[in-house]
């Protein structure tokens, strides 16, 4: 686990401390909780993953021109591929 100093305003600071005592946990168990609630990266939930924007190429035409795009692309490995 990494150690990270973070400065809270004296009353954030205060409330902090009293939800730790509250809970019955520590102050870094609550930034923890809270911070992996705001990045929504918390162990026990899946993380989701946005396929918005995947294929924004600006290319309309790529499915049309995929044999001509691999082979440009790829030209070296393929024929790293036939020789023997």
């Amino acid at each position: 686990m990494k150690r990270t100093t973070v400065s809270l305003p004296d009353d954030l600071a205060w409330e902090l401390e009293r939800a730790a005592k509250r809970h019955g946990v520590s102050a870094s168990e609550i930034v923890r909780r809270a911070l992996a609630e705001h990045l929504d990266a918390r162990p026990d939930r899946p993380r989701r993953y946005s396929f918005i924007g995947i294929a924004s190429s600006g290319h309309t035409d790529i499915s049309e021109r995929v044999d001509e795009i691999l082979a440009n692309e790829w030209a070296e490995h393929i024929a790293n591929d036939r020789d023997p």
